[in-house]
């Protein structure tokens, strides 16, 4: 159970199938003084080029990238898994990239990310799971609540594709279920606290 009193030092994102426009909503009403580190883990093809880059960075003051392998996410920034990498946190809390298999056909995959961010910072985490066709951030969640981290998960009625916070919602008792539009200013709540 998250405690009142624990800090969120780190928020993870996962999304898939409608999660470019989901992020660029989540993000818009973030302030330039936002402190807490994203990392966002969005399924897209191994080809992608960077206009999700371009376009999230017209809607948010936050600076947004692709990850790159051993950097130490800045309070502020968004940082989105690359094409055909799956984004993993390291125990020195810097980023790692990894070719490993696919998670559910995906890579980058959501639960690695989910997985190693809470092994890090448990209760200090939060991990927020988006519109997405599949299941994947369903085990990520479990390990981010065993360790004590809050776990946010989009209303299934507010998504372009319901499958994947459903299967959130099955796979823990979640901390927030929001509808879109509020995650973002939810997300504020925490960096104010």
């Amino acid at each position: 159970m998250n405690h009142l009193n624990d800090a969120i030092d780190m928020i993870v994102v996962g999304t898939s199938q409608g999660g470019f426009e989901a992020l660029k909503i989540i993000l818009a009403p973030l302030p330039t003084d936002f402190k807490i580190p994203i990392l966002v883990v969005r399924h897209q093809a191994p080809d992608s080029d960077d206009y999700i880059i371009k376009s999230l960075a017209r809607t948010t003051p936050l600076k947004i990238a692709y990850a790159q392998n051993g950097q130490v996410p800045e309070p502020g920034g968004v940082y989105l898994a690359p094409p055909d990498r799956h984004l993993l946190l390291g125990i020195d809390k810097r980023i790692l990239l990894s070719q490993d298999k696919p998670v559910l056909f995906s890579r980058p995959a959501i639960d690695p990310l989910f997985q190693t961010a809470a092994a890090v910072f448990g209760s200090h985490l939060a991990a927020v799971v988006l519109t997405g066709a599949n299941s994947d951030g369903a085990e990520g969640v479990k390990k981010v609540k065993a360790k004590g981290g809050l776990v946010i998960v989009q209303d299934p009625d507010s998504a372009e594709a319901r499958a994947m916070p459903e299967a959130a919602l099955i796979s823990v008792t979640v901390d927030h279920t929001i509808w879109l539009d509020q995650i973002g200013p939810f997300l504020w709540s925490l960096n104010r606290d």
